[in-house]
């Protein structure tokens, strides 16, 4: 069956959330949002390629950082208002310069920070 973004579920915004996962360690790196168009130039690119809420503009991962995701695999949860992609991640997945975006945990009701800056 051909892939047809328009049969995903977009937020009011024309949005969908989608979960960056490293594809060889499974580690979970960020979460963001695509568009239509951001999902078309990802998929024709392999460059990942989402849309950024606060600038309103296309953001190719990595275009100004240097930590680009290169896309290996994108999927679609059961719902189709979710997706999925796996990437290989250079560098820092998180604009804070740490792996990635999950860097800190809920322990006994107090913020824990479980990794610092990669540089």
């Amino acid at each position: 069956m051909t892939f047809d973004p328009a049969s995903l579920q977009f937020n009011e915004a024309g949005l969908i959330p989608v979960i960056a996962q490293d594809a060889q360690t499974h580690e979970v790196l960020m979460l963001a949002w695509m568009s239509a168009e951001s999902i078309a130039r990802t998929l024709e690119t392999g460059k990942v390629t989402y849309w950024s809420r606060s600038r309103q503009a296309f953001w190719v991962k990595g275009e100004t950082s240097g930590n680009v995701q290169k896309l290996v695999e994108m999927r679609l949860d059961c719902d189709r208002d979710c997706l999925l992609v796996l990437v290989q991640q250079s560098g820092p997945a998180c604009h804070t310069g740490r792996r990635n975006c999950f860097y800190t945990s809920i322990q006994g009701g107090e913020e824990v920070e479980l990794m610092k800056p990669m540089v």
